[in-house]
């Protein structure tokens, strides 16, 4: 009894990590009760229990609003959406579930803090490539200036390892393990030597960022088309001349619940045409393109000063559910959004020219995956922009975290990021990862924000999810004894 109740706090101090309660003083110790049942239990089938219970809560509890997306944009009733819900963090909680079993073979070991801590990442960063990533435990550690130093290096992982580090620290010492087994935490005063985050510095380039403020249920019609048009123009022309010593020198839409085609409406396309040539700066806007062969893609489309076509890049990450019903699920519910079909996905990375410079555009759900948002940087990106539509997400937390995902991918490759979404939270974050300035939410309005281009690359822009690999290779290497000492055993018998 008393291991589930430590696997069930652990999932509870997890969740009080991040928004909406955000207690980010919790992350190092999140994982201790879960390390402590681990430790205690010798069967393995009920190490994985115990951790899979931990991951199902940990899951459903940070996770909440995926209910409210597929109840209420989805068109699934209410009973259905919360088990889908369970469904999804029954899925999740396996990740966690593999933790705990393998932990708990660590856990006997003078090597265990920094094994199990490589152990959490390495499984932290399979999440992506297993279906759906969001927070990993290294994000509580944001607004942290000493742990942050980290995320240029290893990218958010590198605080994962600490905050696991830590965590596992206590564990081993509420067990009564010999104290010589913490000195790996000296690895800690590392943090210490490693360079500043840059200053906060005033930007010399100027953005628009125009937040719109339209409802996710309208039913388009050309008329309420036109009108819409009409207004989000007046608006992004009189963010224009609200500065006219010093205009934005790019318009920026976000991701919007309206029929954008670019490509095919020549009435949309004239619009945005002369729109940037009447604002004389380059305009970014959340469009549908289109494929060779017709699907559907969620782009983002940039217009010049001079009223032509950049380039467009087609969104390569899509969100289960929102973008495409993943198989086996297409007979149990439809997609969020209201294009015919599936959305396919991009298939590269753009990097466009602006004048003398080069930005990078990637959409929404996009800013989970560290290595991806890492390639736009590395392609000679010199700012960051991301386009976004969090309305989907109701009024619930999801909005603050997806926040938190974002300033660290800023924090990570030392680059500005814009973020225009359509009723919030638009925001300018600057190469360390703060906020500079944010428009309230739920209201139509825009934002004059300034940012800078820079060149630099950081270590982990140039080598990426290195540390991760590192990880495997630590946590793997970790097992080594265990498994030749019970290959030995049995062969003994």
């Amino acid at each position: 009894m008393l291991n589930w109740i430590l696997a069930l706090l652990s999932a509870l101090l997890s969740i009080l990590v991040f928004p909406k309660f955000h207690y980010v003083w919790l992350a190092p110790v999140a994982l201790t009760p879960l390390l402590l049942a681990a430790a205690r239990e010798a069967s393995p089938r009920r190490r994985f229990a115990l951790g899979w219970v931990c991951g199902v809560v940990y899951w459903a509890g940070v996770c909440y609003w995926i209910q409210f997306v597929l109840s209420v944009h989805g068109g699934m009733p209410p009973t259905e959406g919360w088990a889908l819900l369970a469904l999804f963090a029954f899925a999740k909680g396996i990740h966690m579930g593999v933790f705990a079993l393998v932990a708990g073979v660590l856990m006997r070991r003078w090597w265990a803090i920094p094994t199990v801590a490589a152990l959490w990442v390495a499984i932290e960063a399979t999440h992506g490539s297993l279906g759906f990533a969001w927070l990993a435990l290294g994000n509580a550690g944001i607004d942290m200036g000493l742990p942050l130093r980290l995320a240029p290096i290893t990218g958010v992982w590198g605080i994962s390892f600490l905050f696991a580090m830590m965590g596992t620290a206590l564990a081993l010492a509420a067990m009564g393990r010999p104290r010589i087994e913490l000195l790996w935490l000296l690895a800690v005063l590392f943090a210490l030597v490693l360079p500043p985050l840059p200053d906060q510095v005033r930007g010399r380039e100027t953005a628009l960022l125009v937040q719109p403020n339209l409802s996710e249920s309208e039913e388009w019609t050309p008329e309420s088309f036109t009108g819409m048009l009409d207004e989000l123009g007046g608006l992004t022309l009189r963010g224009v001349l609200t500065e006219q010593q010093n205009p934005p020198s790019i318009v920026v839409w976000p991701e919007v619940p309206a029929p954008l085609y670019y490509d095919e409406d020549p009435r949309f396309r004239g619009f945005a045409n002369q729109l940037a040539q009447t604002a004389q700066a380059y305009f970014l806007a959340g469009v549908v393109g289109r494929t060779m062969d017709g699907a559907p893609t969620n782009s983002a489309e940039l217009v010049s000063p001079a009223g032509t076509a950049v380039s467009r890049y087609d969104k390569v990450h899509l969100v289960p559910f929102g973008e495409f019903v993943p198989w086996p699920f297409g007979w149990l519910t439809r997609k969020i959004s209201t294009e015919a079909g599936d959305f396919a996905a991009g298939t590269r990375v753009v990097v466009s020219p602006v004048g003398a410079h080069k930005i990078g555009a990637f959409i929404c759900y996009e800013s989970v995956f560290p290595g991806f948002v890492r390639e736009f940087v590395a392609k000679g990106a010199e700012v960051l922009f991301n386009i976004s539509n969090d309305g989907w997400f109701g009024r619930s937390a999801a909005r603050m975290q997806h926040l938190d995902i974002l300033r660290m991918r800023a924090a990570e490759n030392g680059r500005w990021i814009l973020r225009a979404t359509n009723d919030g939270i638009t925001a300018t974050i600057d190469s360390a990862g703060r906020v500079r300035g944010a428009l309230p939410s739920y209201v139509q309005a825009t934002s004059y924000s300034g940012f800078r281009y820079i060149s630099e690359e950081t270590f982990y822009t140039r080598h990426g999810n290195w540390f991760a690999w590192l990880c495997g290779l630590i946590a793997v290497a970790g097992l080594v004894p265990s498994c030749i000492s019970r290959l030995r055993l049995q062969t003994s018998r």
